[in-house]
């Protein structure tokens, strides 16, 4: 899997919500990580995952599919139930 960001959007994600694009990708390649399509999404075609980074923390990482390549777009802390729901 190729991933591909905004170098701006990967600052402002990390400043807001104190997770890197880095480590975004990480929970991404988790292989037991849970994706589904985002129901919210208006336009274009959006999925979220649930996944681990290798600091051990479940992120949340929203991210489109563009031809070969997977871009990310915005990246948190996974809540309490998002947590519990992973390790189901």
């Amino acid at each position: 899997m190729e991933v591909e960001f905004d170098p701006g959007k990967a600052a402002s994600n990390l400043k807001k919500h104190r997770v890197s694009f880095a480590h975004a990708e990480q929970a991404l390649r988790d292989s037991n990580a849970l994706t589904i399509e985002d129901p919210d999404a208006e336009g274009e075609r959006r999925m979220i995952t649930l996944g681990m980074d290798a600091l051990g923390r479940v992120l949340v990482v929203v991210h489109t599919i563009r031809g070969e390549r997977t871009r990310l777009i915005s990246a948190r802390k996974a809540s309490r139930g998002e947590t519990e729901q992973y390790h189901a």
